[in-house]
């Protein structure tokens, strides 16, 4: 079946001399894996078309086995983010956590929504931490690991949340801090962002004015939080942690 889509290239592997098999997230699909022949030869159209990032038009001839794009065009191809090794990085970071958490053949709209936002969000600005961090929260739930940040994750009391626990997977109230000696400390303010990041749209955020410790210390929890609880190895992660050295 010759389906139309629109959608963002989040992988892409050389197959054979002159092809490649991408991976497009959709909103129509999901993700899906197709054949793009002729795609290596930079002459093609379909080399173009084919780049990490792109934001695309395709005509994908979708069967049970590997499909194949027909035809493409690209809708925006990111510039902004290709020239800038920095923003390079993170959007390889967010699409690499999208293709590993998202399942094949499983649409979501709301996700593919805050991902361009997000892409569109590092193309446009130089502090991303916030959005990032907006975003991995939503896909950590698609994923089925999300953290619970309504509530203590022990009792279930909503009020005086001022700790944060990777052994209890959530928030925890003043009470219940003692159940877990190694639970980090935070604001109650921050308790309350980590509810907002993980249910509300990017789009609906205007200007984002976070401390810059409470960055710092939100960031040491969603990475000891994914890696507790996320059970797959980032390559971009770790460039990601190489030009934070460099700077």
């Amino acid at each position: 079946m010759l389906e139309k889509v629109e959608g963002v290239i989040i992988k892409s592997n050389d197959y054979g001399e002159s092809n490649k098999i991408v991976t497009i997230f959709s909103k129509k699909l999901g993700k899906i894996s197709a054949l793009a022949r002729g795609a290596k030869k930079t002459k093609s159209r379909m080399s173009a078309v084919t780049q990490p990032f792109i934001l695309g038009q395709f005509y994908i001839y979708v069967n049970s086995g590997l499909s194949t794009i027909q035809q493409g065009e690209v809708i925006d191809s990111f510039r902004a983010v290709r020239e800038d090794i920095i923003k390079t990085a993170f959007t390889a970071y967010i699409v690499e956590l999208t293709d590993k958490l998202m399942e094949s053949k499983s649409p979501d709209g709301y996700i593919f929504e805050e991902l361009l936002d997000t892409m569109k969000w590092i193309e446009e600005n130089e502090d991303v931490s916030v959005p990032i961090m907006m975003y991995e929260l939503k896909l950590f739930k698609k994923g089925g690991f999300a953290p619970t940040v309504h509530a203590c994750s022990n009792c279930g009391r909503r009020d005086t949340l001022v700790f944060f626990s990777i052994r209890e997977a959530g928030l925890l109230c003043n009470q219940c801090s003692s159940i877990d000696p190694h639970a980090f400390s935070i604001p109650a303010a921050l308790a309350k962002l980590l509810y907002i990041f993980s249910t509300v749209e990017l789009n609906r955020v205007g200007s984002i004015s976070v401390k810059q410790e409470n960055i710092k210390l939100l960031r040491k929890i969603i990475d000891a939080y994914y890696e507790q609880y996320g059970g797959y190895f980032l390559k971009s992660r770790k460039v990601i942690n190489q030009l934070h050295l460099l700077k």
